[in-house]
């Protein structure tokens, strides 16, 4: 009998063109699933109404709402609270809105490959241990 490990299901929303396209290839690199790649809230709050993901990254500044505003409304959709916030905005208020929010871990921009790997390598081990 083979064990079967859940594939962690990430979605990252950056309004930055740039940044989400990066993330999204060090993502893939890593061998972790890429199921939903936005530039907005909106089109991240239509996403939901028809697929699920496990973890979302998350910009704080965006155009419309927030990442911090789109975090709360995830969390309120979501039975386990996986977000992943990033920002480079890290000042102390914007780390710990993100965290009281919903964020379980907040990244700041620019991050190495390595730290968001790492960030989302824990979340996947919490997910198997689920």
């Amino acid at each position: 009998m083979s064990s079967r490990k859940k594939k962690l299901r990430i979605v990252v929303v950056d309004d930055s063109e740039f940044s989400r396209q990066t993330t999204v290839e060090v993502l893939n690199e890593a061998g972790f699933d890429v199921v939903g790649s936005f530039g907005s809230a909106e089109e991240t709050l239509s996403f939901i109404k028809v697929a699920e993901a496990d973890l979302y990254l998350l910009d704080v500044v965006m155009p419309e709402m927030s990442g911090i505003e789109l975090a709360k409304e995830v969390s309120g959709l979501m039975s386990e609270n996986r977000i992943i916030m990033m920002s480079s905005l890290n000042t102390e208020s914007i780390v710990i809105e993100s965290i009281s929010n919903g964020a379980i871990d907040f990244l700041p921009k620019p991050f190495e490959k390595d730290d968001l790997i790492r960030a989302v390598g824990k979340v996947a081990v919490d997910l198997e241990k689920d």
